[in-house]
């Protein structure tokens, strides 16, 4: 989708650039009706900064543009009704969040790396702050699945085991932004050690996204969303997908047998 690739690359624009993004973000069913002249003048910026804008979303010319855009409004969407009421809102966003992953899923990227997770000698995720909790509940699935997993939100013991890594080993970065150090290093260091790595972010040609072997993209908040507000449901979306890729690629029911088993000790009845 043309909007939710601006929105991936909305924090790496510059103030002139974010004001086209921000307008096309806003008002898309007039863009598709302007010639790049009046857009630049709505907009209160160049045609080159426009023409800046969509080449980092991938775009060679306006025209291109605005046909995807054009596209992308006349597909039928689910509708959602304006509320002030805060669950309405919270679902409404969360419904909207994950149209816009499913309308943009690479299925064959899916499928590729849950077959190099299948194969894979370990298995570890790499994430820091709000992110490390999808990474946690990652591992202690794909752990219940039979595999060597382990997830790290400490940069210095996620670089140390990077650095021993080798050629089976996989290592899942996840960082809503892409554009966090830690994660971007310990990501490269793995990469460089052997490890095949794979990112999951909604920062479309983030730093992250481009040192990885693999990245599957979820979805952009609104550019003027606050950090604390922000969720991270695209990015458990996204494990979910991947967890059940990998497990219907499997024979579980004398692991699923065994893991009952395990557990019938911690509960009371």
């Amino acid at each position: 989708m043309v909007t939710s690739k601006i929105k991936g690359i909305y924090n790496s624009l510059t103030d002139k650039e974010k004001q086209v993004a921000q307008y096309i973000i806003e008002r898309p069913a007039d863009v598709i009706h302007y010639s790049i002249t009046e857009l630049s003048n709505w907009a209160g910026t160049s045609e080159t900064t426009i023409y800046r804008v969509l080449k980092k979303v991938g775009y060679s010319g306006y025209q291109k543009f605005k046909l995807e855009l054009a596209r992308e409004l006349s597909t039928p969407t689910l509708e959602l009704k304006e509320s002030k009421d805060l669950v309405d809102m919270i679902y409404n966003k969360t419904v909207n969040s994950l149209t816009d992953i499913l309308r943009q899923a690479d299925r064959d990227k899916i499928n590729r790396a849950s077959e190099m997770i299948l194969n894979s000698k370990k298995l570890l995720f790499y994430a820091v702050g709000r992110s490390f909790p999808v990474a946690l509940d990652a591992s202690l699935k794909f752990a219940a699945l039979g595999f060597a997993s382990t997830a790290y939100s400490d940069p210095h013991m996620q670089v140390i085991v990077a650095s021993n890594l080798e050629k089976d080993d996989v290592v899942i970065a996840i960082s809503h932004s892409g554009v966090i150090r830690d994660t971007y290093k310990s990501a490269q260091v793995a990469k460089d050690a052997g490890a095949f790595t794979i990112g999951i972010t909604a920062g479309i040609n983030s730093p992250m996204s481009k040192i990885v072997n693999l990245v599957l993209y979820t979805s952009a908040e609104m550019p003027q969303e606050s950090e604390f507000t922000v969720s991270r449901i695209g990015e458990i979306f996204m494990v979910e997908l991947l967890y059940n890729s990998v497990a219907s690629k499997m024979s579980l029911k004398n692991k699923e047998s065994r893991i009952s088993q395990a557990m019938r000790t911690k509960r009371f009845s």
